[in-house]
């Protein structure tokens, strides 16, 4: 699936639940669990941390629980509308990327990396092959 395409509402709802959940744990984990106000205010000043010491443990735990998309491009095509307003089932729709060639691995619709395809327990995974650097992703970025 391309970032370029749009969420089913369903897998919509569901990402915005998780988040709702997300920040449902997080509130109970820094009040302690007891439904009172969460410990941190940054939301009502974002700039009370500036000039605190921080645990750097703390705040990276509070990214690694957020969810992203992450996705694997098979190819890509340019058609004019007429062309797919004549699709049907059975329609075979050529890409640009050639058999056997890496799969970009993309996290919210930037490329983190490439890999093979393959199986695991009946279902399709990808084994990474290469990973795009930091610097290489910033590179790209100002490019784009």
């Amino acid at each position: 699936m391309s970032a370029d395409t749009p969420m089913d509402p369903s897998a919509e709802q569901a990402m915005a639940d998780d988040w709702a959940q997300a920040l449902e744990e997080q509130t109970q984990a820094s009040s302690g669990g007891h439904g009172g106000a969460p410990a941190f205010d940054a939301m009502d000043d974002p700039f009370a941390a500036v000039g605190k010491p921080a645990s750097t443990a703390n705040d990276i735990n509070m990214v690694l629980d957020i969810p992203v998309q992450l996705s694997v491009e098979l190819g890509r095509t340019k058609v004019p509308i007429k062309y797919i307003l004549q699709l049907g089932q059975g329609s075979v729709v050529e890409l640009d990327a050639l058999a056997g060639e890496p799969m970009d691995v993309l996290v919210n619709g930037y490329l983190i990396a490439q890999g093979e395809v393959v199986v695991v327990n009946d279902k399709f995974g990808i084994r990474l092959t290469d990973i795009v650097t930091p610097s290489e992703r910033l590179k790209r970025l100002s490019r784009g």
